[in-house]
Formats: structure tokens, sequence, C-alpha cells
């Protein structure tokens, strides 16, 4: 899994966020491939509606130190993640 932190300028206005705001947010992608998961993450912050993607950090976890790990293992992203392949969490910016 690839946990990606990610800054993204909002398209439009759109619950805390204003159009041309930019937004911080944290992407989970479960794939084995980093190059992969990094498109991934960024079509899914798209996909949310914005643009100008730009990733600041990436981190891979091994998928067998999860349940090793109770804060990966309790942690909501992670699991929804695993669940479904990924997960994109939003920061407010104020």
């Amino acid at each position: 899994m690839y946990l990606f932190s990610v800054n993204a300028t909002a398209k439009k206005t759109q619950g805390e966020f204003t159009e041309g705001e930019s937004a911080p947010f944290i992407v989970y992608i479960d794939f084995k491939d980093m190059f992969g998961a990094e498109k991934l993450a960024q079509l899914f912050v798209m996909a949310e509606g914005f643009k100008d993607v730009t990733i600041i950090k990436r981190k891979m976890i091994d998928n067998a130190q999860i349940p090793k790990n109770p804060a990966f293992a309790k942690d909501p992203q992670i699991t929804e993640a695993l669940a479904k392949g990924y997960c994109v969490q939003a920061f407010s910016a104020h």
C-alpha cells in the first residue's frame, strides 16, 4: 500500500473549499506498483473536483505489516483502502 501527501486546487467551490483554493490530501492506494499507485492517486483527487494535483510525499507500507501494527490495523482509512483499493482524505485548509 502507498500513502501520498498531495496538494491540489479546487476547480469550483464545493464543501469547505472555494474555487482556486489549494487543498491538502492524503491518498491511500492499495496497489503493488508505485508509478501506477501515484497515477491512481492523482486521478482519484481529480475525480473529487480538483486540478493541479501535486504529490508532495510518498510512503510505502508493507501490507504484511498492517495486521502486526496496531496503529495501522485500526486506521479507518487504511481499512477502507484495503477493502476497496483506495481512500482519499481531504483536510480543511482553515
